[in-house]
């Protein structure tokens, strides 16, 4: 029962994932709103990237980001971090479709170097946090982004300023 709950949110949250995503012109790539800011670009593709991190949750009790190789391909262009995302999702749903809800209340941390950089907790509430609201809180900045440099903000839990009422 949790599997098909997480399923159907990750299922219905990508689509809203591939919406922002497919929204972003390629002039807005370089485009970020500070110095201390990740561009446009850095940020789409760090959404991509979130998928690619699902395999090592479920299958895993420790991931260690300091063996983890970040693989965010060509950023020049929206259409290749499309690409990347559309690959990085379709993992994601074999990662949760071939999971093992016997293990969702297994103690998982991360790690880098032996140093721990997120708690142990049981790993259904990893897959809540670190998978599904992380990717949520960066979608946020990324409408963000989208509504600053003048582009449209398709609607995701509804209509935007955007959308003809």
């Amino acid at each position: 029962m949790i599997k098909q709950a997480l399923l159907g949110e990750f299922l219905h949250e990508a689509e809203n994932t591939r919406k922002i995503l497919q929204a972003i012109p390629d002039s807005a790539l370089d485009w970020k709103p500070s110095e201390k800011n990740w561009t446009t670009g850095q940020l789409a593709s760090h959404i991509a990237e979130v998928y690619n991190w699902y395999e090592s949750t479920f299958n895993q009790d420790v991931f260690d980001m300091g063996t983890y190789r970040y693989d965010k391909g060509d950023i020049s262009k929206a259409e290749n971090i499309l690409a990347k995302f559309e690959e990085n999702v379709a993992n994601a749903q074999k990662a949760l479709e071939n999971s093992d809800e016997n293990t969702y209340f297994n103690e998982w941390k991360m790690e880098m170097n032996g140093n721990v950089l997120f708690p142990p907790m049981p790993k259904v509430q990893v897959i809540r946090a670190f998978l599904y609201n992380h990717l949520y809180h960066h979608r946020g900045e990324l409408v963000v982004y989208l509504r600053s440099t003048g582009n449209k903000v398709p609607g995701l839990y509804g209509p935007t300023a955007d959308d003809k009422m």
